[in-house]
């Protein structure tokens, strides 16, 4: 499932860079993670890297946003043929 950034996000701006799809952008208050590029880093890392730097602990899974390891790894397959 995708990831998504609460309210209690502190705008510290290490989320962004760690993120290899570009999913993570300012939103108008806070950050905000596009779904449809977030694939919690499988294919790249073993763990979702905007979680592992977050100090405020402000990323969790997005219950609306349900997706399998495999469905996440064909979403990231997907991904990387576009940017190819």
């Amino acid at each position: 499932m995708a990831l998504y950034i609460t309210d209690e996000c502190i705008n510290c701006d290490v989320c962004e860079p760690e993120c290899p799809n570009n999913a993570i952008s300012e939103g108008e208050e806070i950050y905000v993670i596009d779904p449809q590029l977030c694939t919690e880093c499988v294919g790249h890392y073993d763990e979702p890297q905007c979680q592992q730097v977050c100090p405020v602990d402000c990323i969790p899974h997005d219950p609306s946003h349900v997706e399998t390891k495999p469905q996440l790894h064909d979403k990231y397959e997907r991904i990387m043929a576009a940017q190819a």
